[in-house]
């Protein structure tokens, strides 16, 4: 019956997340309508919704998102490209439970990690 799932995460500036998924991430902007305090972008298969919390205090944000990809490889050379930061305790990597993986801050700390079944 589940047929996708949209992880809602939080965000302070709704132009500064933009700026960051479009520009840095290659997102897109989902749906025609512009809600006040929400955000909804997607890029290939996936969405990513955002809700307005102006208080966040980035330091204690725990919101993660782990995204399947199918070329790892391209999807993070992309980034190294387009100069995006990769956390420093996330650059490519083989893990021990079978994923290709690297992470990366939004900029409200939201940590993104992207992962691929080798």
């Amino acid at each position: 019956m589940l047929t996708n799932i949209n992880p809602k995460l939080p965000m302070r500036s709704k132009a500064a997340t933009k700026e960051f998924y479009i520009d840095k991430l290659g997102f897109q902007e989902f749906g025609r309508e512009d809600f006040d305090g929400y955000l909804m972008l997607q890029k290939d298969h996936i969405q990513i919704h955002f809700f307005e919390f102006k208080e966040l205090d980035p330091n204690e944000n725990y919101g993660q998102v782990y995204i399947r990809t199918d070329d790892i490889d391209t999807l993070y050379q992309s980034y190294l490209d387009n100069k995006t930061d990769i956390h420093p305790n996330g650059h490519l990597a083989v893990k021990p439970w079978g994923q290709k993986e690297f992470s990366l801050l939004d900029p409200d700390k939201n940590l993104l990690t992207f992962g691929q079944t080798i």
